[in-house]
């Protein structure tokens, strides 16, 4: 598969890995009116910080498990003034520390810069994501073809889904040569093992009805040329109308076996009278003549040529999603029209349409769904979910990363507005509660930060050991839990030293397993004793994995 090398990748590769781990901070939860220092536990989190330590901070609770992501990263169109910041242990790279990203004219590596920023964010988004989920992004020309590049390194090249073209401006962007009216979404998924869903349509353009529910009506005969009694001779066969016994629309109905009723002989026959087939065989003709309440899901009726020929209903309520969008909701004008309506039009340029993001969420999650926004900027996507959830009954929860000072100010503020209700417009309900990313777990000398206190420190050691969500044990016993049957300990004092040795091990290991994995200072048991119990002692903060 070919690669994309650009300056300063060797250095970036495992840059997510070098990024010290920092822990979470609540600073207030927020529900319907309501805003307190209390988490509000509903699942939605708004995190004020850089995106890219946000996104480890999150690996011990949500590694695998969101659903849905979608990120509305710079486009390095040379005018949006974003600064490159990740702290790369690399002279090259660090020269770009806290400088503005220029044009093209003026800045020849902002391409290399744009890539590096991209790079170990993308990574950690893949880590997060779960098995069957998918990611979204938003881009422009500027830099979608080495996106692409390292989305295919990252993610594989057979989990690339579509490019899909969003026409974001319909008069077009007159100053260039060619009025550019479009923008481009472009989607992966994490593993063959992710189904896109399809949209849903609009039956109410139906024009048939029964006691099943509203249906449109399709010919039976394959259309498509290539398929014919030639390849496909199991599908040809006659299927045999009574014209004597018509419903009150005219439909008539068919057999597969013909008598002095069923006396009109229809065989899979295109315009010109050549040889095509049926899309069902005979086996699902007769469940579909014999469908339910003795009423068929499938009739005679006579053509405008008086020939006759067979159909189905047709009551399927979604199609697949097109590659092309050009619906005006999708257009940016609306989403600054939402943002005017919020109140918050002066303050956010460019946000993305709430349309969009619906439709996102409708092919990537169902009413359950994680979905995951780490360039949250004016908070669309919290809408969109708080919006959809509304509509539907769902129940998704959203998680916004945002690092600029406007997060409370702009993205959470929105978000209150769209829970409480704003100009006309009925609230969703709704909560959320809101972070800022607060001191990293080990210190410069890689010892434990003890400031971030201990139920933080345990959470992550049993995250590092088994990969899952750490459940809240009590503080008093370095218990942490059991996975797989192993047994997991953490024998911890603030301010003094802690010791495995046999009245450590009989004071504390109460819980039965067939492994035992114990955190301490010291050891002092011996190893035939440990071997013989099948106990692995881990030295802390040694043996404490960092990722």
């Amino acid at each position: 598969m070919p690669t994309l090398n650009w300056i300063g990748k060797d250095k970036i590769i495992n840059h997510h890995q070098e990024v010290p781990y920092k822990v979470l901070n609540h600073e207030y939860g927020f529900s319907e009116n309501e805003k307190s220092k209390a988490p509000v536990a509903s699942g939605n989190l708004i995190i004020n910080g850089d995106n890219l330590e946000a996104l480890k901070s999150l690996l011990p609770k949500y590694e695998g498990k969101v659903n849905c992501i979608y990120i509305d990263p710079p486009y390095n169109t040379g005018n949006e003034s974003w600064v490159y910041n990740d702290n790369v242990n690399s002279p090259k790279i660090k020269k770009w520390l806290g400088k503005v990203v220029g044009k093209e004219s003026e800045d020849l590596t902002r391409h290399d810069k744009w890539l590096c920023m991209m790079y170990p964010r993308i990574k950690l988004l893949h880590k997060l994501l779960a098995k069957d989920g998918f990611i979204f992004i938003s881009l422009d020309d500027n830099e979608i073809h080495s996106l692409k590049f390292i989305l295919n390194e990252i993610f594989g090249e057979k989990n690339f889904q579509a490019e899909i073209i969003v026409q974001s401006n319909k008069r077009g962007q007159t100053y260039k040569q060619l009025a550019k009216t479009h923008e481009y979404l472009i989607c992966f998924s994490k593993t063959d093992k992710a189904n896109i869903n399809e949209l849903p349509t609009d039956i109410g353009n139906y024009p048939y009805q029964d006691s099943i529910g509203k249906y449109s009506i399709r010919e039976l005969r394959n259309r498509n040329p290539k398929f014919g009694r030639f390849n496909r001779p199991n599908l040809f066969f006659p299927i045999y109308i009574n014209p004597n016994a018509p419903d009150d629309i005219g439909f008539c109905p068919l057999s597969l076996i013909k008598d002095e009723d069923f006396s009109i002989e229809v065989l899979p026959l295109n315009s010109q009278s050549e040889e095509s087939c049926w899309r069902w065989g005979t086996k699902k003709v007769e469940e579909n003549i014999l469908f339910k309440n003795d009423m068929s899901s499938i009739f005679g009726r006579q053509k405008q040529d008086g020939n006759w020929g067979v159909y189905d209903k047709y009551r399927k309520g979604t199609v697949k999603a097109k590659t092309i969008w050009t619906e005006t909701e999708m257009i940016s004008e609306q989403g600054t029209s939402m943002l005017r309506n919020l109140g918050l039009a002066e303050l956010f340029q460019f946000p993305k349409p709430v349309e969009l993001i619906k439709r996102v969420l409708l092919l990537a999650s169902d009413e359950n769904s994680i979905v995951l926004d780490s360039f949250a900027g004016s908070g669309t996507t919290a809408h969109s979910v708080l919006e959809l959830n509304k509509q539907d009954g769902g129940n998704r929860k959203f998680i916004l990363i945002e690092m600029e000072d406007y997060a409370e100010t702009i993205t959470a503020e929105r978000v209150k507005r769209v829970i409480n209700g704003y100009a006309d417009k009925e609230g969703t309900g709704g909560s959320f509660d809101y972070y800022t990313l607060g001191e990293p777990l080990f210190d410069e000398n890689n010892n434990l930060n003890e400031t971030v206190g201990i139920e933080k420190i345990r959470e992550y050691v049993w995250f590092t050991e088994t990969r899952i969500s750490y459940t809240i044990q009590e503080l008093a016993s370095p218990f942490l839990g059991i996975y797989n049957d192993t047994s997991y300990y953490f024998i911890y004092e603030k301010d003094n030293l802690t010791t495995l040795d046999y009245e450590s091990l009989a004071e504390y290991v109460q819980q039965k397993a067939e492994r035992y994995i114990i955190y301490a200072d010291n050891c002092l048991l011996p190893e035939t004793f440990m071997r013989a119990k099948n106990i692995e002692f881990k030295k802390i903060p040694r043996d404490i994995t960092r990722f």
